[in-house]
C-alpha cells in the first residue's frame, strides 16, 4: 500500500501547555486558579480542535470589499471570512475583553484574560488583532474619565453578548509617517452649525483626512489622532478623538473605504485605506496632547502583541512536536533523532523565556489597573512593555521560521497551513512599533535618574535571589554580567553622545530583555523543581543562557 503521512495533529491546548499550566500555579492563588481553569479548558478544547479545524478550512478565505452595489451606490461594504464571524462571536461569549474589565479576580484578571487570548490567538488568524485594539480604546476611555464617551462606549466594548458586542479600531497611520504619529495631517474642525459656542470638549468635530493604515475596519467604533485647526505642528497639537462608523440607517458617516491592503500576512485582517471627509467625532481628552492622550491604548495593544507572539510560537512547537512522532526519516521517527529533538528543545527555550517575559507585564498591568502597584513596578511597567513587545517579536519570527524547517518540504506548502504562521509571525515586530522605535522608548523610559533600570536590576535580584539549584549557576551569572555590561555600555554611550546612544540603544534594549527573560526562567525553574518535581524548566534556563544573552557586543563603542 503506497505510503500516507499523518499530518501534525492538536489536542486540548490548555491541558498540553505544561508551561502555562505550571506558571498559572504558581503566580496565581489555588482558589483562583480552581475558579478560572474550566474555561481556559474549554478554550484549549476549542482552541486545538472546533477552531483550528474551522482555520484549515478557511484558508483560502479573506476579506473582500464591494465598494459599489448593483444601481451605482457607494456602499462600501467589507464581507468578513467565516472563520472570522465565528472568531467573534466566542470572543464576546467567553469574555476575552471583558474578563479584564469584570474584575472577578482582582488583579489576577488581567492574567486570566491573557491566558484566554493565548490559547484562542493561533486558531482564529490573529483575530486578536480587533481584540487588542477594542481592550486598548476601553483602558484609554476609563482612563480618560470621559463619563459620557464611558457611559456610550464601555458597555458594548465589555459585552459578552455577541449581538451587543464592539470592536474598536485604532487610526493613527497616515502617509506622512507610521512611527511618526506627530506628522498626522488629519485636520479637525468644529462642527459649528450643531455646536457654535458650545465648549471644546463637547463640541462636535468633523475629521478630514486620509488613514493610510487602519486594521479591523469592520470595527464600529475608533479612536483616531487629529489636528484642530490652527493648532501647532508635531505631536503635542494632536488631539484624541472618538468616532462610530456608521450611522443608525447602517450608513457610513463620511467614511470612503478606498481599498483593503495587500499585506505579507495576517490576510484575514480587514486592513484597509479610508479617507474621512467630514466624519464626526468627539474629543477624548482635551484639544492637545493626543499622543500623551492615546498611550494606555498603545500600552495594552504592546501587551497583546507579547501575547500574541508567545501564542505562535508554542503553536508551531506544538505542531512540529507532534509531526516529529508522525514523520519518519533515516529508519525511525524524529522524536527518536537527537539533533532534531535537539533542535526543538532550543525552540522551546526560546519560547519559555519569551513567556515569562510576557505574562509579567501582564502581570504588572494587573496591579496597575487595581491600584495594587507601588513606585518602581510602575517604573518597571513602564520599561518592561516596549522591552517586553520589542523582544518577543523577534524571537516569534526566528521561532516559528526555524520550527517550520523542522517539517522539511512541508513547512513551505501552503496547504498544510503552516506557512501562514510565519507570515503572521512577521507583524509582531512591525506593528504597534518597530524594533527600533521601541528601542528608543526604552531609553526614554529610563530617564536622567535611572529609576527604571534599578527596578529591573530590583526584579532580577529577586529572580535570582531563590535560587539554589547549582544547575542554574551559570544561568544566572550570565544574567548578571549580561546587565552588567548593559549598565556599564549605558554610561558610557551617554557620555559619548546622543548618536552612539541611539545606535546602539537597539542592542541595549534586546540585552535587557534577554536577560530578565532568563532571570524569570531561572526562578521558574526552582519553583518548579521544588513544587512539581520537574526539571523541563532547568533543562530550557540552562540552553537559553547558552543561545546568547547579551548582544551589546565589544565594537559598540
Amino acid at each position: 500500500m503506497p505510503f500516507q503521512q499523518a499530518p501534525p495533529a492538536l489536542g486540548n491546548q490548555y491541558e498540553d501547555d505544561s508551561v502555562l499550566r505550571s506558571y498559572l500555579r504558581r503566580s496565581i492563588p489555588t482558589d483562583v486558579l480552581r475558579e478560572i481553569e474550566p474555561t481556559l479548558v474549554e478554550m484549549g478544547k476549542l482552541a486545538g480542535g472546533e477552531l483550528y479545524q474551522m482555520q484549515l478550512a478557511d484558508r483560502l478565505n479573506e476579506p473582500t470589499l464591494t465598494q459599489w452595489d448593483a444601481w451605482g451606490n457607494r456602499i462600501d461594504r467589507i464581507e468578513l471570512t467565516p472563520l472570522w464571524r465565528v472568531a467573534e462571536r466566542i470572543a464576546a461569549e467567553h469574555g476575552i475583553v471583558a474578563t479584564a474589565y469584570e474584575q472577578k479576580h482582582g488583579r489576577f484578571s488581567r492574567v486570566h484574560q491573557c491566558a484566554l487570548a493565548y490559547l484562542f490567538t493561533p486558531s482564529t488568524d490573529i483575530y486578536s488583532c480587533p481584540l487588542a485594539m477594542t481592550d486598548g480604546a476601553a483602558r484609554t476611555l476609563l482612563a480618560s474619565g470621559n463619563r459620557a464617551l464611558i457611559e456610550r462606549a464601555m458597555p458594548h466594548l465589555t459585552s459578552r453578548d455577541p449581538k451587543e458586542f464592539w470592536t474598536s479600531g485604532q487610526w493613527m497611520t497616515e502617509l506622512t509617517g507610521g512611527s511618526d504619529v506627530g506628522a498626522s495631517e488629519t485636520i479637525a474642525k468644529p462642527d459649528s452649525d450643531l455646536t457654535r459656542n458650545s465648549e471644546p470638549e463637547t463640541r462636535n468635530w468633523l475629521l478630514y483626512g486620509r488613514k493610510w493604515f487602519t486594521s479591523a475596519a469592520t470595527s464600529q467604533i475608533a479612536l483616531t489622532l487629529a489636528r484642530p485647526e490652527g493648532n501647532p505642528a508635531g505631536g503635542r497639537g494632536l488631539a484624541l478623538f472618538y468616532l462610530e462608523m456608521r450611522d443608525e440607517h447602517d450608513r457610513l458617516r463620511n467614511i470612503s473605504i478606498d481599498r483593503l491592503k495587500d499585506k505579507l500576512g495576517t490576510r484575514k485582517v480587514p486592513t484597509a485605506e479610508l479617507t474621512l471627509n467630514g466624519t464626526p467625532a468627539q474629543l477624548v481628552l482635551g484639544t492637545t496632547d493626543g499622543v500623551r492622550n492615546v498611550a494606555p491604548l498603545l500600552n495594552i495593544t504592546r501587551l497583546w502583541n507579547g501575547i500574541s507572539a508567545v501564542s505562535l510560537m508554542r503553536r508551531s512547537l506544538a505542531l512540529a512536536l507532534d509531526y516529529s512522532h508522525k514523520r519518519s526519516a533515516f529508519g525511525a521517527p524524529l522524536s527518536e533523532k537527537p539533533l532534531h529533538m535537539d533542535t526543538l528543545a532550543g525552540l522551546q527555550a526560546e519560547a519559555e523565556g519569551a513567556f515569562h517575559l510576557a505574562f509579567l507585564v501582564a502581570e504588572l498591568t494587573g496591579r496597575a489597573e487595581t491600584g495594587e502597584i507601588d513606585e518602581e513596578q510602575t517604573l518597571l511597567l513602564r520599561l518592561l512593555t516596549p522591552l517586553m513587545k520589542l523582544t518577543t517579536g523577534k524571537q516569534a519570527v526566528a521561532v516559528v521560521s526555524e520550527a517550520l524547517e523542522a517539517f522539511g518540504g512541508a513547512g513551505y506548502v501552503e496547504d498544510t497551513g503552516l506557512p501562514m504562521l510565519l507570515r503572521d509571525a512577521q507583524v509582531l515586530p512591525i506593528w504597534e512599533g518597530t524594533t527600533n522605535v521601541l528601542a528608543l522608548d526604552a531609553l526614554r523610559a529610563l530617564g536622567a535618574d535611572d529609576q527604571a533600570f534599578l527596578a529591573l536590576k530590583t526584579e532580577v535580584s529577586r529572580c535570582l535571589s531563590s535560587i539554589h539549584d547549582q544547575r542554574l549557576d551559570e544561568p544566572a551569572r550570565t544574567v548578571r554580567s549580561a546587565l552588567a555590561h548593559a549598565e556599564s555600555w549605558l554610561a558610557e554611550a551617554r557620555q559619548a553622545g546622543t548618536p552612539t546612544l541611539e545606535a546602539g540603544a537597539r542592542r541595549f534594549a534586546l540585552t535587557l530583555g534577554r536577560g530578565l527573560e532568563l532571570a524569570l526562567l531561572c526562578r521558574h525553574a526552582q519553583w518548579a523543581r521544588e513544587n512539581e518535581n520537574e526539571n523541563g524548566s532547568t533543562d530550557a534556563a540552562r540552553r537559553f543562557a547558552a543561545s546568547g544573552i547579551d548582544v551589546i557586543g565589544a565594537g559598540d563603542l
